[in-house]
């Protein structure tokens, strides 16, 4: 007895080209994921620098109407007496804190990173350092654009 061959076209995917495929889109988000979060923790450093600017704003205002720079307990004081600023930046990624130096005329402000963003483990801590009007942002690979 002969059988009859179907000349309908076969649809669908065969168990084998769904296994080949699954394991193709798991190498490659295995390759992106990390690439991922590296380019999400680098834009998060936005954040830090923001803060960091608002501190360097706020201390050459509070320097125009005292002798000295302020110092870290004056960070979250409400203005006039303080800088009135938080501890924390905007998206809470990072901790703000101000170092200053003795004289009154230097100081550093450091972001250092909390939560998540402690896996940019190159730019954990961004601090930009004001002496004499010079200004020095380390680490300089973190703060390239």
């Amino acid at each position: 007895m002969l059988t009859q061959r179907s000349t309908e076209a076969q649809t669908g995917f065969t168990l084998v080209e769904l296994l080949i495929a699954l394991a193709i889109m798991g190498v490659l988000a295995s390759v992106a994921y990390p690439s991922y979060l590296s380019q999400v923790r680098k834009g998060r450093r936005a954040d830090a620098i923001q803060g960091l600017a608002q501190i360097l704003q706020t201390q050459e205002r509070w320097r125009a109407n005292n002798p000295t720079y302020a110092s870290d307990s004056l960070l979250t004081t409400p203005w006039p007496d303080g800088l009135g600023l938080s501890s924390t930046s905007a998206g809470a990624h990072y901790t703000l804190v101000i170092s200053d130096d003795p004289s009154g005329a230097a100081y550093t402000v450091s972001a250092v990173a909390r939560g998540r963003q402690t896996g940019d483990t190159a730019c954990t801590t961004l601090t930009v350092t004001i002496d004499k009007g010079t200004v020095t942002n380390t680490p300089a690979t973190c703060w390239a654009q």
